[in-house]
């Protein structure tokens, strides 16, 4: 039972260990890594982008750059914070890269995935749910990348202000600031 002791030694480390560890060539120490933080990354992207598919694509391509880029991680600061600017890098060139694309492809209709019936909630208080909730994401998604990226970490990923100012290399004040700033906005988008 040699492979469960070795999941419990990973699942102990820290991760600036379980970094070092990988870079030794213990490719657990990259899943470890990688179980440790993909959810809170793919929270990020999903309120970055507005988009669920898209969100989960960036959240590979994060890991993928970050574990490429692993040998600048400085392991004494919260991996964390330092995966979290490159997801922000991630879903700004996804955007970049989406306005271009609109420029020259007309808009596909959105798939809609098919719901298991919950007997509790009919499915016009479903419905008028999720189109709440796709209206806030796509209202997230129209603030400039300022102010989103600052709403998306204070918000939904539950952030400190100290640490989002470190992911995002402002000051405090900054973070504070473009927070107020972001929800002015974004309930001057919701109101329309």
């Amino acid at each position: 039972d040699g492979q469960g002791t070795v999941s419990l030694d990973l699942a102990a480390c820290s991760d600036g260990e379980l970094a070092a560890l990988a870079l030794g060539g213990r490719q657990p120490a990259y899943s470890e890594l990688m179980r440790r933080h993909r959810e809170s990354i793919f929270r990020l992207l999903r309120g970055h982008t507005g988009d669920a598919d898209a969100a989960l694509d960036l959240t590979q391509q994060s890991f993928i750059a970050a574990f490429a880029a692993l040998r600048s991680y400085d392991g004494e600061r919260p991996f964390r914070l330092w995966i979290s600017r490159i997801a922000i890098n991630k879903a700004r060139d996804w955007a970049r890269r989406r306005a271009v694309r609109r420029l020259f492809t007309f808009a596909r209709p959105l798939e809609e995935a098919i719901d298991v019936a919950d007997p509790g909630i009919s499915a016009d208080v479903r419905l008028d749910d999720r189109r709440e909730l796709e209206r806030a994401m796509a209202a997230i998604a129209m603030l400039p990348a300022s102010l989103r990226d600052v709403l998306v970490l204070r918000t939904i990923e539950g952030m400190s202000q100290v640490e989002s100012a470190g992911v995002l290399d402002i000051s405090e004040k900054a973070v504070e600031t473009r927070l107020y700033r972001a929800r002015a906005k974004l309930a001057e988008i919701l109101r329309v």
